[in-house]
């Protein structure tokens, strides 16, 4: 049953009851208008895969009536239960192909779903990239030259990187049903976020592209050495020359097989595909074939004859015979071996003095398994043997054997590591398989088991079948050229030549295929701005600029042309993932993450830590200079990243751990109030946003960021006015934008309240946590509070400056601080002026001290005034205050300014004349107009006949003309001023306020005159009066006070001392 919400085929069965043609119609009309809605609700679905099915398949409108608004936003369960059932996995470039093929109609082919098991979805493919070049190349050089017992440390060394310490944390990471592409970059970046999940991502990236190189170089050593060896191009004349002509050869074919690889790669990775099963098939048979000729050495030992000359080994490439003469009808006749050492064939010419006073000797180089070769080895490093008795330099232009490098056992650790790697193959795949949860920990483990297995019993047994001068020819010469591994195979040499060969191809292919798709993913992941050109590619999806890119670097690992120069330098990049994938796993499980739910039962986070100390033992103990330049190389990406500000949230446990932390650290501020060498001005800045939520006073958030220079707590706060149902949009869009225009560090917090007084009120009071709350407020000065019409606008200000006295809050209030510079400007030669009357714990003093740390005020000087009453010393008081300033260590120029007890002036009574005035104009507005106009005539008279009889009584001074009759002048405005909207007032002034206004006129003059052209000007804050009855007044004598002068910084303590002497 469909239901009334999708076809109303209840009310179908009841049409013979409407007997209204129109009425019929009119439900016709409803049950068609019905099925489009459904159809649009399907249509619209959020999931990512719809289904035909789906259409008209909606809820029962009947059944769920309860829910129904919830269900127009989410899903009900079973419909939700019913689109992940259907979920395809797409593969990587699947989905742009899919979207290309949509215009084809009919031609559209299905994407299947994944079937692959363990098996063949990851246990194969991480045998295929684990065994390769190294086991074929140099694994039977690092036996013969490390001894067995060293080389199974080092075989035991890597491999427990990933088995089972390291890869436990791997295969932890198996991901629900696939995993994007980028593999291993994809699980670091979303468990340790965008900075170090690109830093580590890359660093995977140019592993990846190095392997590359590695296996070229394997492949063209393996087609020039052992296969053709004919085809080289540079041809070395003499033996000295030798190694440079191999170089350039790999350098040439390198670039060659490089380009021909990118080609392949570029027309189809299918082609690549197609191929995986025939390259692993090789690298099976080879190992097969390397166990079957052991078996074999026990019966038949292969023929395989070591020329020795004394206790050195020559190569067997120009002479036939192993004998230095030979007779031939009864004549001694002297060998091509004579030859190479002497100075013609004749028996008495010139011979090396080492080839004549040492025998030359046969040996067979594969005594076989019975032979007991096993219990003559050393594990110290054989080839110090040979330079030891070297006798001369020019010995090793002569036709022995000899290492290429020096060899030392980090050395060679960081050339076999590169055999170990691969292990994250299966995850690469996880969306071909069909239950990557399962296969992937259990295949790669496996893989890694056997894999290390095959290693291990390849040390011993080409230890104990193999004769260690033959193990340490690298490149098979006194076997006439032959691939040393090969020697041991059966039936022929040629099956482990030609595995080897096609297992780098193999090999090359896949890195070449692995490393663009790698940066592709992080260049569509945006992290780093400058690759987003290579998340770029074809219709299909495939990485085109990429490939490119990825050919580029290749190219540097071809050009250095040593296969055992290339080995360490992947092995840092390679070291670096890994370590990171522990620190992500074992981040994950400490932190508790709630999403880190492992099904994998073997693990603990102890396994990661160890696996990550062994990862990072390892790239020191491979080379020291290439680990500090690894981590150099993602540091500088890391800090890239972060100073780019990466935009992204994916949960990651660096965040998880910063919460943790910061849990910690609240928890312990609480436990104590800070000392006064600790505190620091923590800001809770109060922003007035318009109505399109633009900030009315950007500058305030510029001055907040250079008082407090990149330090200390900074809260936005910002109050809307309405009920949070409401505002609840506009409060989140305030709060983006309240600080992104100046990027200001610190937090944003936006109340919604019914009223402004309140919000305010909510913030002084909640914003903050523990002991990390505001202990300073920041507010603009009120400038248009005289022509508001609404009185609150001043009333809020008053109330805010007692709350913060209330909460022992410092306040800060910058008058025209439109006008202050921004972070971009740079203040020249000026003063920063202190006008220090009341003691506020110190507040003067500091605040003009962290300004000058910033750029925009540093080459303000500082200038401190105090006021001086007609009892003080000024002379001591300058002292003082100058010893006091030096124990602060502050330095400041110090001016003592002497305040007279003055007459006050008529000037300051018709300014307290004119407040009084406005007071009680806004205290009544209840009269009418008839009333006001009544009165306005007998108030002014009264006003002035007050102000002369005030005059006249008060002891009199001289005074000149000019004052009076600028008395007069402003006597005369104070009568214009006046406007028809008061009432009644006292003919009497109150004396406090006279005397409130004479204080602020003649500090003001004295102020002015020292500091008009001061760049900023820092003086106390008077508090307002306790009587609520004269906060109109409070306003008065502030505007009174600051007339005059331009950037002004009203300081207000907050009842502690914030600075001492004490370091």
């Amino acid at each position: 049953m469909d239901g009334w919400t999708c076809a109303n085929t209840a009310d179908i069965g009841n049409v013979k009851y409407l007997f209204a043609v129109n009425d019929l119609i009119l439900l016709c009309l409803h049950h068609m208008v019905n099925l489009i809605y459904c159809e649009e609700i399907t249509e619209n679905s959020p999931f990512i895969n719809n289904t035909d099915n789906d259409k008209g398949n909606n809820y029962d409108g009947t059944n769920m009536a309860l829910f129904e608004d919830e269900i127009e936003i989410n899903p009900m369960v079973s419909s939700l239960l019913n689109k992940l059932a259907n979920y395809t996995n797409l593969t990587q470039g699947a989905q742009e192909h899919e979207e290309a093929d949509n215009d084809e109609g009919p031609k559209k082919k299905e994407v299947k779903s994944p079937q692959m098991g363990t098996f063949m979805g990851v246990y194969l493919p991480c045998l295929q990239n684990i065994l390769g070049v190294i086991l074929f190349l140099r694994l039977t050089w690092i036996v013969g030259t490390a001894g067995i017992l060293e080389s199974l440390a080092i075989v035991l060394l890597c491999c427990s990187c990933n088995c089972p310490f390291s890869h436990s944390s791997h295969s932890h990471d198996a991901p629900p049903h696939s995993l994007p592409a980028g593999g291993s970059y994809y699980m670091i970046s979303r468990s340790l976020g965008p900075e170090f999940g690109g830093a580590v991502g890359l660093c995977f990236y140019l592993g990846t592209t190095f392997a590359g190189s590695m296996y070229i170089l394997g492949t063209i050593e393996i087609l020039l050495t052992y296969i053709v060896p004919k085809a080289a191009i540079f041809v070395a004349e003499k033996k000295e020359d030798e190694v440079n002509a191999l170089l350039n050869n790999m350098r040439v074919y390198g670039t060659c097989c490089l380009a021909l690889m990118s080609v392949v790669v570029f027309v189809g990775v299918k082609y690549v595909n197609k191929l995986a099963l025939v390259f692993l098939a090789c690298v099976i048979l080879s190992i097969l074939s390397i166990y079957a000729g052991v078996i074999k050495t026990i019966f038949e030992p292969p023929d395989f004859p070591v020329c020795m000359l004394g206790n050195r080994t020559l190569q067997n490439n120009n002479f036939d015979t192993c004998l230095k003469t030979k007779i031939i009808d009864n004549l001694t006749v002297t060998t091509k071996l004579w030859r190479l050492f002497c100075d013609g064939p004749e028996l008495n010419a010139t011979c090396n003095e080492y080839f004549v006073l040492n025998n030359v000797t046969e040996m067979q180089g594969i005594p076989g398994l019975t032979s007991k070769v096993i219990s003559g080895w050393n594990t110290a490093f054989a080839l110090e043997v040979f330079e030891g008795v070297c006798a001369s330099a020019q010995d090793k232009y002569l036709p022995y054997v000899v290492n290429d490098i020096t060899t030392f056992f980090t050395l060679l650790v960081g050339i076999y590591f590169p055999s170990v790697t691969g292990i994250m193959a299966g995850s690469n795949r996880s969306g071909d398989l069909r239950d990557a949860q399962k296969s992937i920990p259990i295949g790669t483990i496996l893989a890694i088991t056997t894999t290390s297995f095959i290693y291990v019993t390849c040390v011993i047994l080409f230890g104990a079948s193999i004769e260690g001068v033959l193990l340490r020819d690298k490149f098979g010469d006194s076997v006439k050229g032959n691939l040393v591994i090969g020697t041991l195979s059966w039936p022929s040499p040629w099956v482990i030549v030609i595995g080897s060969f096609f297992s780098c191809c193999g090999a090359g292919l896949q890195s070449l295929t692995g490393a663009p798709r790698l940066l592709q993913a992080i260049a569509r992941d945006g992290i780093v701005p400058f690759l987003q050109v290579f998340g770029h590619g074809k219709a299909n999806g495939e990485p085109t600029w990429a490939l490119l890119l990825t050919a580029g670097i290749c190219e540097i690992g071809i050009l250095i042309a040593s296969l055992d120069a290339v080995a360490p330098i992947l092995s840092m990049f390679f070291l670096m993932c890994y370590l990171f994938v522990n620190l992500a796993c074992a981040l994950q499980t400490l932190l508790r993450t709630p999403n880190w739910r492992p099904r994998f039962k073997f693990y603990h986070w102890a396994l990661s830590f160890l696996g990550m100390s062994l990862c990072l033992a390892l790239m020191f103990i491979c080379s020291w200079y290439y680990a500090i330049v690894a981590m150099a190389i993602a540091t500088c990406i890391y800090k890239y990243i972060e100073y780019r500000g990466a935009e992204k949230e994916w949960g990651d446990g660096i965040r998880g751990l910063s919460l943790n932390a910061a849990r910690y650290a609240l928890i312990r501020l609480e436990e104590a109030p800070p000392h006064t060498k600790n505190w620091r001005p923590q800001l809770l800045v109060l922003l007035n946003v318009d109505s399109d939520q633009g900030v009315k006073h950007p500058r305030l958030l510029s001055l907040t960021t250079q008082l407090k220079a990149g330090k200390g707590l900074t809260i936005v706060g910002n109050v809307l006015e309405g009920t949070y149902l409401t505002k609840d949009t506009e409060a989140r869009k305030a709060e983006q934008s309240a600080m992104s225009e100046e990027r200001t560090k610190g937090f944003c917090h936006v109340v919604v309240s019914s009223n402004l007084r309140d919000g305010v009120s909510h913030l002084i009071q909640s914003a903050g946590l523990g002991g990390m709350k505001h202990n300073t407020i920041l507010m603009a000065w009120p400038g248009t509070w005289r022509q508001a019409n609404d009185p609150q606008s001043w009333k809020n200000f008053i109330e805010t400056v007692r709350e913060s006295t209330a909460a022992h809050h410092a306040l800060l209030v910058a008058k025209n601080v439109d006008s202050f510079p921004t972070n971009l400007e740079r203040l020249g030669e000026g003063t920063i002026d202190v006008w220090w009357v009341v003691h506020d714990g110190g507040m003067l003093m500091l605040l003009p001290f962290l300004l000058r740390q910033h750029k925009v005020w540093r080459k303000c000087k500082m200038r401190i005034f105090t006021v001086a009453q007609m009892d003080d010393n000024s002379i001591q008081m300058k002292k003082d205050l100058q010893m006091f300033l030096y124990h602060l260590r502050l330095n400041a120029e110090v001016e003592v300014v002497e305040m007279h007890d003055n007459d006050i002036s008529a000037f300051t009574y018709e300014k307290t004349l004119v407040m009084e005035q406005r007071s009680q104009m806004l205290k009544q507005m209840q009269l009418s107009r008839t009333e006001r106009e009544r009165e306005i005539q007998s108030i002014t008279d009264e006003s002035r006949n007050s102000i002369r009889r005030k005059n006249q009584g008060a002891p009199s001074t001289t005074r000149s003309r000019s004052t009076s009759a600028a008395e007069d002048t402003q006597e005369d405005e104070v009568a214009d001023t006046h406007k028809p909207v008061f009432t009644k007032l006292d003919l009497w002034l109150n004396q406090s306020n006279v005397r409130r206004m004479h204080t602020a006129v003649k500090l003001n003059e004295i102020v002015v005159n020292k500091s008009q052209g001061a760049q900023l000007v820092l003086l106390n804050m008077p508090g307002p009066p306790r009587n609520r009855g004269g906060d109109e007044n409070y306003m008065e004598f502030l505007e009174v006070l600051l007339e005059g002068l331009n950037r002004v910084l009203l300081v207000r303590g907050g009842g502690r001392e914030v600075i001492t002497i004490y370091s």
